[in-house]
């Protein structure tokens, strides 16, 4: 069982939205009937009402004017159970980059729960899986292009490249079909929901608890040959804790359309 539930009453509440000076473009998304590759209560149908999402993942320069307005996050402050020991383990300081850190670089090694204080700042929250695997199922010219197998291998490419490698800076790739950057071949995303992908597809709709078990409700859709790739997300995601942090791992906001 995770932990998500019993923590989520520690994440402090920023009283007025904020937006990080040079923060990523919002592009919006129309939503509609999209067709996943996770089954919800045997259909795989889902409808998604029109969002918006951050062109580009968060970088280490927004996030550090995010940890110098709430001192909280700063990695010698966080409380532990918020964020585990390697949280900004790269940066060189509490409130320094250093040489090593670019400004522009996607900000890495920050947990569901610092991730989800940020996007609520900005009058945002993490973008449910559903919305990500909408917005990632586009190239550049098609807002669908998951059933031709050279989009897909290119995909699987970068999945197989070491991850030790310096990270590019955010915002280099060619927007996709819906205007959006980056959600292949740089980093893996949190999504709001990461811990609940094999129960619902969307837990921001259940009040139960027991949507943060994994009980079997939902599975995975292998009868296609492109759900490989998605397969392979949902692991590494279905793996963390929302305390957890890895070097490859980071994030963008989404908000609701009103």
């Amino acid at each position: 069982m995770r932990r998500i539930a019993a923590l989520l009453c520690l994440l402090p509440v920023a009283a007025v939205a904020i937006a990080a000076a040079g923060g990523a473009a919002w592009v919006k998304l129309p939503g509609g009937n999209f067709r996943s590759a996770l089954k919800y209560e045997d259909a795989r149908q889902v409808k998604l009402a029109p969002f918006e999402l951050q062109k580009r993942p968060v970088t280490n320069a927004e996030f550090l004017e995010f940890v110098k307005s709430h001192p909280q996050w700063r990695r010698d402050k966080v409380a532990s159970v918020l964020a585990e020991g390697r949280y900004l383990s790269h940066w060189a300081g509490p409130e320094t980059l250093g040489g090593d850190v670019l400004p522009e670089q996607p900000v890495v090694q920050v947990s569901w729960f610092a991730a989800s204080a940020y996007c609520e700042a900005q009058g945002g929250r993490l973008p449910t899986w559903s919305e990500w695997e909408y917005a990632a199922a586009a190239d550049e010219t098609r807002r669908d292009a998951r059933m031709d197998p050279i989009w897909r291998e290119r995909i699987l490419g970068w999945y197989s490249k070491p991850s030790n490698q310096a990270l590019p800076r955010a915002g280099l790739q060619t927007p996709n079909a819906w205007g959006v950057q980056d959600l292949h071949g740089l980093v893996w995303e949190w999504t709001d929901d990461f811990s609940s992908l094999l129960v619902s597809g969307d837990n921001r709709t259940q009040g139960d608890a027991d949507k943060f078990k994994f009980c079997g409700a939902g599975a995975l859709s292998m009868d296609d040959r492109e759900n490989y790739a998605v397969l392979m997300r949902v692991a590494m995601l279905s793996s963390l804790d929302a305390d957890d942090t890895t070097a490859n791992l980071g994030f963008r906001c989404a908000r609701d359309v009103k």
